[in-house]
């Protein structure tokens, strides 16, 4: 499968700490899972020793094919150990986002995973408080909502306003609902890798 460029610069997000042999197993976690259910295999037994990997986690992992997105799923609340999040994410991403087919095994060698373990969500005060290049935006607007990763800002160079309206979009509300009473909108951040 494709190699993730390791020599990257960070753009967006914080760093949480990972080590990089904990970012590897994550890595690992997702991509096997992946070739697992694309070939048919059974899941691979893993055995996970590392605590933060086991420690409640929220993430999403999003799949690229060259510089095109070819799905991007996730989980915003801590519910599960992280490997788990990631894992079932990854295969979410793989085969059951609604945007994309799914993947099939003559993709497997083209791909290259993005996993983002993110940070706590928080009500925004202020609009002032959103930094573009630290902060992922996650609007609500009665049942519509939609979320925007730290990294969609600065690959799109947007500022704050663009991406309070892309997330709007997102959400499938009109560009400048996040102006609106009742919107709720959130802001966290992500360790990307």
């Amino acid at each position: 499968m494709g190699e993730h460029k390791a020599t990257v610069t960070r753009k967006a997000g914080v760093d949480l700490g990972f080590s990089a042999e904990e970012k590897q197993k994550l890595r690992e976690l997702a991509l096997g899972a992946i070739r697992a259910r694309c070939l048919g295999l059974a899941m691979p037994e893993v055995h996970i020793d590392e605590p933060r990997l086991k420690a409640l986690g929220a993430a999403f992992v999003c799949i690229h094919k060259g510089r095109e997105l070819r799905g991007c799923i996730g989980m915003l609340e801590a519910r599960t150990p992280l490997c788990e999040t990631v894992t079932r994410m990854a295969v979410e991403a793989a085969f059951g986002d609604p945007r994309f087919c799914s993947l099939d095994s003559g993709e497997l060698d083209a791909i290259d995973l993005e996993i983002s373990v993110l940070t706590p969500m928080r009500p925004v005060g202020e609009i002032s408080e959103i930094q573009i290049g630290k902060h992922g935006l996650f609007i609500r607007k009665g049942f519509r909502a939609g979320l925007l990763l730290p990294q969609v800002a600065t690959e799109h160079d947007l500022d704050v306003e663009r991406f309070l309206q892309w997330t709007c979009h997102k959400a499938g509300l009109p560009e400048g609902a996040w102006k609106d009473k009742d919107i709720e909108i959130f802001v966290f951040s992500a360790d990307i890798f």
